[in-house]
């Protein structure tokens, strides 16, 4: 623009070309969108983290997913993924070679017939029975008990609630 000595004077714009609308009431919009944008994303993690320990319509757990180890005499489960499951609920049925054991472990408890005292997790009953994800629970099966636990043979383990199977593994025996 041209002043009337004939020099041009500056002139800033705080609109942008043809806008109408200052470029400073495009950051208060901005701003708002993002925040909404982050609202909804968090909403969505928080229903798909806290949604996801939910028990089905009928009240029975989903199935989880469980991790076996095998080392000598002591089995250990590892629960991966899923919903918490209460072990005073959990029936344990361990195979040997296809070959039930003669005793089952009475799941959550500390001492009993056909098992090492003092299981580990959640089996303990002194611990939480609540076994969660990331979890790992052991039983020690002691030598009165048959089939033998030992070095080479295949150990099959599955989890019952209210009779229904939530959960199955299995592993080859180790040596310790």
């Amino acid at each position: 623009m041209r002043n009337r000595i004939g020099r041009t004077e500056r002139t800033e714009s705080t609109a942008s070309p043809g806008s109408g609308v200052g470029s400073r009431a495009i950051a208060p919009i901005g701003v708002v969108l993002l925040l909404a944008i982050g609202t909804v994303l968090a909403g969505t993690v928080a229903t798909a983290a806290f949604g996801a320990t939910t028990a089905v319509p009928d009240g029975s757990p989903t199935t989880v997913a469980i991790d076996a180890t095998a080392e000598r005499d002591r089995i250990t489960l590892t629960h991966r993924a899923g919903d918490p499951i209460d072990v005073r609920d959990l029936e344990v049925r361990i195979r040997v070679d296809d070959e039930p054991l003669a005793r089952q472990p009475p799941v959550p408890f500390f001492s009993a017939i056909g098992f090492r005292s003092g299981p580990t997790g959640p089996f303990n009953a002194a611990s939480d029975p609540d076994w969660v994800a990331g979890e790992s629970a052991s039983v020690g099966v002691a030598e009165t008990n048959a089939p033998r636990v030992t070095p080479g043979r295949t150990v099959e383990i599955e989890l019952l609630v209210d009779g229904r199977r939530v959960a199955h593994a299995e592993a080859v025996v180790k040596p310790g």
